[in-house]
């Protein structure tokens, strides 16, 4: 996901502006997390948007991805501020009620060279300001390698057993947010996909509160025939 896109239901809410509130979506690598968020745009309405990573937006557009702890930290820095600047537009421009955030700032921690104070001081801010930024946060767990870990995306290098470390430091990073929302591991990764959706709908503003979401859509008997 790589531009700022918005949900694609018809809303009849007929307003304009909306003072926007940002909800991370986070969690380790192959949590799902593109796949809930294409989601997302499916089942809500266009006051609901999604802001691409911006790992993906640094990585992806060539910035150097090394193993030398120089080149981590530049990398961590880049990624903390094109963060923060896209966060900064969707927010000014108030043209949606919740922005998704593909991760949040807070995750730079769990990929820090060093200790989290060491991280907050290298960027000039605080923790405490950082979780301020965000409404919620909905942790995605990452898979273990025998409930579907996917390392086919080319611009993920970790193993599983590497995700799942990876996902333990950014549950710990996002302890301290008092609505940080945990969805487990499952198997069946669309009941695991509509647990997520439902609680971002929970976060909508009451005159976008009333999207049927896909597996509520189906029929008794059509549940059944799965």
């Amino acid at each position: 996901m790589n531009s700022f896109q918005v949900g694609s239901v018809e809303c009849g809410c007929g307003r304009g502006v909306h003072d926007t509130r940002l909800v991370a979506v986070t969690g380790g690598p192959g949590a799902g997390k593109t796949a809930i968020l294409e989601m997302a745009l499916r089942s809500f309405c266009s006051h609901v948007g999604v802001l691409p990573e911006a790992a993906s937006v640094v990585f992806g557009g060539g910035f150097p991805r090394h193993g030398s702890e120089l080149a981590r930290r530049a990398a961590q820095r880049a990624i903390y501020h094109i963060q923060r600047e896209i966060e900064t537009v969707v927010v000014g421009e108030q043209q949606v009620a919740v922005g998704l955030c593909d991760r949040g700032t807070v995750d730079g921690v769990a990929y820090w060279p060093g200790s989290p104070a060491a991280f907050w001081d290298e960027l000039g801010t605080t923790l405490q300001e950082e979780l301020d930024r965000y409404a919620a946060v909905i942790h995605l767990q990452t898979p273990a390698a025998d409930q579907g870990y996917n390392q086919e995306y080319a611009l993920r290098v970790e193993s599983a057993s590497e995700a799942r470390a990876i996902d333990r430091r950014i549950l710990e990073a996002w302890e301290g947010h008092p609505n940080r929302l945990v969805v487990a591991s499952d198997e069946d990764f669309l009941r695991k996909a509509a647990r997520a959706l439902e609680l971002v709908r929970d976060q909508l503003s009451p005159c976008c509160h009333g999207h049927a979401l896909p597996h509520e859509s189906r029929t008794e008997g059509e549940h059944h025939e799965r």
